[in-house]
């Protein structure tokens, strides 16, 4: 179930890591979702302002000190329930650090959504 909400936003890239990959998938797909819920997209909420190195190979502590301030918030985010989308789950480190910021920029709620669950390798 989906909960009530005033926007999706999806878990942003940088502007290099999207250069590279051509695409954010995880735009792509709430793009998806914010048409067939009939819930707003937020795509500029939430900028991801410096590159880190790929999350894979490190520990869950690892994974939350290299997401460290690594996102901002952008839009007025201010008492507005929110998705948070992301493709996939591993540690949650992504999706605390951007939960921290929108709630650090005022927003009521985050509730997290994700496509897939994943066990570190």
């Amino acid at each position: 179930d989906i909960p009530e909400s005033d926007g999706i936003v999806p878990v942003p890239l940088t502007k290099k890591g999207l250069s590279e990959r051509g695409f954010n998938q995880t735009v792509l797909i709430s793009r998806v979702l914010s048409k067939e819920l009939g819930i707003p997209l937020y795509i500029d909420a939430l900028a991801k302002k410096r590159e880190t190195p790929p999350q894979v190979g490190l520990s869950a502590k690892e994974r939350a000190k290299n997401l460290s301030k690594a996102f901002e918030a952008g839009g007025n985010v201010s008492a507005k329930r929110l998705i948070l989308f992301d493709d996939v789950m591993t540690t949650g480190s992504t999706a605390r650090e951007c939960s921290r910021t929108l709630m650090m920029a005022g927003a009521k709620e985050v509730v997290v959504v994700t496509l897939a669950r994943s066990a570190m390798i």
